[in-house]
């Protein structure tokens, strides 16, 4: 019962009040559709959140001297407070579900048909006793820790000292304890990318494929993505039946992070490959940068193929094992450089040949690809012999030179599908604008980018603590919801919620990008010879699978 009593007496009525209006902040709709659960176990987290700002506060006017209620003034003051931020949570409660409907049916999905009020309650309240509790066990430290120093020093040097050591115990048991589930993370990934190697099935007959006996790259040390890859996709057989006119095998070179010790073996031996498969005899080249785990997706290289009746040739390296945030976080430089060194030891021989026969050369990445591309894709590489584009989908928020060329949009045009200039060099593509609209006709380079307007991976912003990201300030996007609000501190929580649901959101919206989107992008950007808008819409009916889906009708 002590116990009991110690953590309930310092319980604070007004910090509460606070944590309940932040609560009812948060059942105002953002980027991605929330369910019951996941909505309380934000709401929870809020609470916290706001309970602990109260507490911060409470701590900062008793250290000020402020005058303080007492007695029957201060119970009231509590009461009055409680029960308005109460009234304003069921208020909010009342509509979450109208608005978080209203968000689902502009993404095409079935509105829920209830609000599940008790399941966001539990949920909220659970989460918000695990962290209280947190908070309490915090609490107790300190002041272990303050009557230790108070024996051998002054009450105000040991409550300062006390602070710093509660704040580097913390700070060393949190780090030692993500570094070991990232370790154990990065292990388990190593792991089965090794019984993958061991597993690898026979390789491809075709002495024209990478991977085969005639290549110079180990299939089983090429890892799952890349096998799949290159052993996908159609072939010149399914392109033909498409297009009713001859056709070639397209070329696909996938080299595994196990088949090299650095990223320039890595680049030296693709250029190896490419060559021995006579890849800059093709119309085009395009060198990609894959996400974290070498994942690459086929809703953008099969259209593509499709398109230049195969005349292509498409080449990657592998980087990480991982999943994508742990090679965002542990493997970032790893990323940049092999990307860097591919896009620059093909280039650097595309130069040497001839301008009116070799390929036209592109660049493209999808997510984490595509922020280590844009990195590839330097000053240097845009001026001196250009390549001649590149093509960008879901660039994450922290990308260099995506920030750059938002900013450069033209006044008044919105972040989330800006203009840039008169359209001649840089275009911008969603799942309601195919980059096709611009003042001028394209440049000599044609870059674009694919960005779906609900995608937080893209639009998060890390200062939404206290302001609203520039997006919020236009009129909302087809598939953004009209009641999105800028709350301080709550929008920065729920933008980050966003992120963790991103990749499940219906096809074309959130993280979700398919093929039907990838199609005219590239069009644009690649210029295929003889294509017409009948094209388009045959392939785009053609292709039509949906997220992560290709359009491959025959396998290599």
């Amino acid at each position: 019962m002590a116990w009991l009593r110690a953590l309930i007496s310092p319980f604070s009525v007004p910090c509460l009040t606070l944590g309940l209006l932040f609560f009812a902040a948060s059942l105002t709709p953002s980027l991605i559709p929330r369910d019951a659960l996941v909505q309380g176990i934000l709401g929870g987290l809020l609470i916290a959140l706001g309970y602990l700002l109260g507490k911060i506060i409470g701590l900062l006017w008793l250290a000020a001297d402020m005058p303080r209620l007492k007695g029957r003034a201060a119970f009231y003051r509590s009461l009055v407070l409680a029960i308005a931020a109460l009234g304003f949570t069921i208020w909010m409660l009342a509509y979450s579900l109208d608005w978080q409907n209203a968000l689902r049916i502009k993404m095409g999905l079935e509105p829920a048909e209830a609000q599940h009020v008790l399941t966001i309650l539990s949920a909220a309240v659970a989460t918000f006793l695990v962290a209280y509790l947190i908070g309490f066990l915090v609490s107790v430290l300190f002041r272990w820790i303050r009557g230790r120093f108070y024996r051998f020093m002054p009450p105000r040097r040991a409550n300062v000292l006390g602070v710093v050591a509660v704040v580097l115990i913390l700070f060393f048991v949190t780090r030692d304890g993500i570094l070991d589930n990232v370790v154990t993370g990065l292990d388990n990934s190593y792991e089965a990318a090794q019984d993958l190697f061991e597993n690898a099935p026979p390789p491809p007959d075709n002495p024209n494929q990478a991977g085969s006996s005639a290549s110079l790259i180990d299939w089983a040390a090429m890892g799952r993505p890349g096998r799949d890859f290159v052993t996908s996709g159609p072939d010149a057989k399914a392109i033909s039946a498409f297009t009713g006119k001859p056709a070639l095998d397209p070329i696909r070179v996938y080299v595994g992070r196990a088949d090299g010790e650095t990223p320039e073996d890595r680049a030296q031996l693709a250029l190896a490959e490419l060559k021995r498969l006579k890849a800059f005899d093709r119309e085009v080249l395009v060198v990609v940068s894959p996400t974290g785990t070498g994942w690459m997706d086929p809703g953008s290289h099969d259209p593509l193929e499709y398109m230049h009746g195969g005349d292509i040739a498409t080449v990657s390296a592998q980087y990480s094992y991982l999943q994508s945030p742990l090679a965002l976080i542990l493997e970032t430089r790893t990323g940049l450089d092999q990307a860097t060194e591919l896009l620059r030891v093909v280039h650097e021989h595309w130069k040497t040949l001839p301008e009116d026969s070799r390929p036209r050369l592109y660049a493209h990445g999808l997510s984490l690809g595509a922020w280590s591309s844009m990195y590839a894709t330097n000053l240097f590489r845009l001026v001196d012999d250009p390549i001649n584009g590149a093509f960008w989908a879901g660039p994450p928020f922290p990308s260099e030179l995506w920030n750059y060329v938002q900013n450069a949009r033209n006044p008044g045009s919105p972040w989330m599908l800006p203009t840039i200039g008169d359209g001649s060099l840089v275009r911008y593509a969603s799942h309601y604008a195919d980059a096709s609209e611009a003042k001028a006709d394209w440049g000599r380079m044609r870059i674009a980018f694919l960005q779906y307007s609900s995608d937080p991976i893209v639009f998060y912003d890390p200062l939404s603590v206290w302001r609203a990201p520039p997006w919020m300030n236009d009129p909302p996007a087809p598939d953004v919801s009209d009641h999105l609000t800028f709350i301080p501190i709550v929008t920065q929580f729920q933008l980050a919620l966003d992120m963790a649901l991103a990749f499940g959101a219906p096809p074309g919206h959130g993280h979700a990008y398919y093929a039907q989107d990838y199609i005219v992008p590239w069009v644009q950007v690649t210029a295929p010879k003889d294509w017409t808008e009948e094209d388009t819409a045959r392939l785009k009916a053609h292709c039509d699978f949906g997220f992560q889906k290709g359009c491959d009708n025959g396998v290599k």
